[in-house]
């Protein structure tokens, strides 16, 4: 069984209850608008890291931070960007089973064409009225459950 831990729109504030449920994963997908490179390092610490560049994300140290991210996690490929407006690949062409994005804010988990796209939604400051939450993949023997967690309730 394979944990990945899934979090985007930050923007600039990584909550302890973030912190927390992310511990004892194998590996972080940060979904971009990330806004502070210690919260990079802090993810790093905790595990393995990848993180793509939100449309928020500006100065030098986001100039290191790609745009969009392939990766090859418990046996299947991943990608990440941060609006999924923006998709520049046929996921299924390229042999993607999961598609993790961020920038709306909204969590969300959606199959289609045996593909899993799976926003966390937001983790930082709260907007509007939608939760705080991050989510994460559990794969176990090429089967991928995501689950989606309210951080913080209210």
């Amino acid at each position: 069984m394979h944990r990945i831990g899934l979090i985007s729109d930050t923007h600039g504030l990584l909550r302890p209850e973030a912190l927390a449920f992310l511990r004892g994963c194998e590996h972080i997908v940060h979904g971009g608008d990330i806004g502070d490179a210690n919260i990079l390092e802090a993810l790093a610490a905790i595990a393995p890291l990848t993180a793509v560049r939100g449309n928020n994300d500006r100065g030098a140290w986001a100039e290191a931070v790609p745009d969009t991210a392939l990766v090859e996690l418990g046996g299947l490929r991943l990608y990440a960007i941060h609006d999924l407006a923006q998709l520049d690949i046929d996921p299924v062409a390229a042999g993607v089973r999961v598609v993790v994005s961020g920038h709306s804010h909204r969590p969300r988990t959606e199959e289609r064409d045996g593909v899993l796209y799976v926003n966390p939604g937001s983790a930082g400051p709260r907007r509007f009225r939608l939760p705080i939450s991050a989510a994460e993949l559990k794969i176990d023997d090429g089967v991928v459950t995501p689950r989606i967690v309210e951080l913080v309730k209210g």
